[in-house]
C-alpha cells in the first residue's frame, strides 16, 4: 500500500474526512497536492478499505462500517474478509501474494465458520480447472473468491486446498496415493487439466483448506 493510503487509512479511523476539503486532508498528511489526495482516497475506496459518501459527505473505513452493521443485525455480521491476491485454478502459475489487496465484505450467514473470521482469508479464482468441483453447493468457477481457512491445514483426501509449490499458489483436490508414493493435486473441470504430482518430501505447503466459495454475479449484455 501507499505511503500516503496508509497515512490517508490511519487519519480516517480518528476523523470523518468527509468534513474536510482535499487541500486540508492533504495538510494532515504531508501532501501538498489535491489531486493527489483525491486519487489515493479513490484508490483506497476502490480496494474496499473506505467508503465514500458524497450524500451525507462521510468517509467510513471498513472497521467503522462493520461496528455499525453489526448493531442493525439481528442473527447476522457483515465481516470483512482479507483478499490476499489470485490463485490459480489451473497451472500453478499465478503467486498468493501476502500483501491485502483489499477486503471481501461478507455476511456471516454465507460462511461455513464464521466464528473464526481471524482465520480466514479470501482469493480470487484465476482459471476454469476446478468449474466441477463444489464446497458448500457452489462451484468454483474463474472470477468467484474462494475462502480460505488459513489455519486448517490438515488435509484428508478430496478435501480442496490452497497449496503453495515453489511460490506458486493453486487451487486443487488433495489425495494421496499411497501405492505410488506420492500426492495428487487434481483439478476437477470441464477441461482436461492433468494432476500435479508431488512427492511428500518435495517443497510444498498446505496453507489451508477452501471453506466457501463467494460467488461472482455473471451478467448478460444487451
Amino acid at each position: 500500500m501507499h505511503n500516503i493510503q496508509q497515512k490517508l487509512l490511519a487519519l480516517a479511523e480518528k476523523k470523518n474526512l468527509g468534513n474536510y476539503t482535499l487541500r486540508e486532508i492533504g495538510g494532515f498528511v504531508g501532501e501538498a497536492s489535491p489531486q493527489k489526495i483525491k486519487h489515493h482516497l479513490q484508490q483506497l475506496a476502490k480496494r474496499g478499505f473506505i467508503n465514500i459518501n458524497k450524500v451525507e459527505h462521510t468517509i467510513t473505513t471498513t472497521k467503522q462500517q462493520g461496528m455499525a452493521v453489526q448493531g442493525v443485525l439481528k442473527n447476522a455480521k457483515l465481516l470483512s474478509i482479507p483478499i490476499l491476491g489470485a490463485a490459480n485454478a489451473g497451472p500453478a502459475m499465478i503467486f498468493a501474494n501476502a500483501n491485502i489487496e483489499g477486503y471481501l465484505r461478507v455476511s456471516s450467514t454465507l460462511l461455513e465458520r464464521p466464528r473464526l473470521s481471524h482465520r480466514l482469508f479470501a482469493l480470487k479464482v484465476d482459471g476454469p480447472s476446478m468449474n466441477m468441483a463444489y464446497v458448500g453447493g457452489k462451484k468454483i468457477e474463474d472470477g468467484d473468491y474462494v475462502i480460505i481457512d488459513s489455519e486448517d491445514r490438515e488435509a484428508a483426501n478430496d478435501d480442496i486446498v490452497l497449496s503453495v509449490i515453489e511460490g506458486m499458489a493453486n487451487i486443487k483436490k488433495y489425495y494421496v496415493d499411497k501405492e505410488n508414493n506420492q500426492i495428487l493435486l487434481m483439478s476437477e473441470s470441464t477441461h482436461d487439466f492433468p494432476a500435479i504430482h508431488i512427492h511428500e518430501n518435495d517443497e510444498f505447503a498446505i496453507n489451508g483448506k477452501v471453506i466457501g466459495v463467494i460467488k461472482t454475479p455473471h451478467t448478460k449484455k444487451k
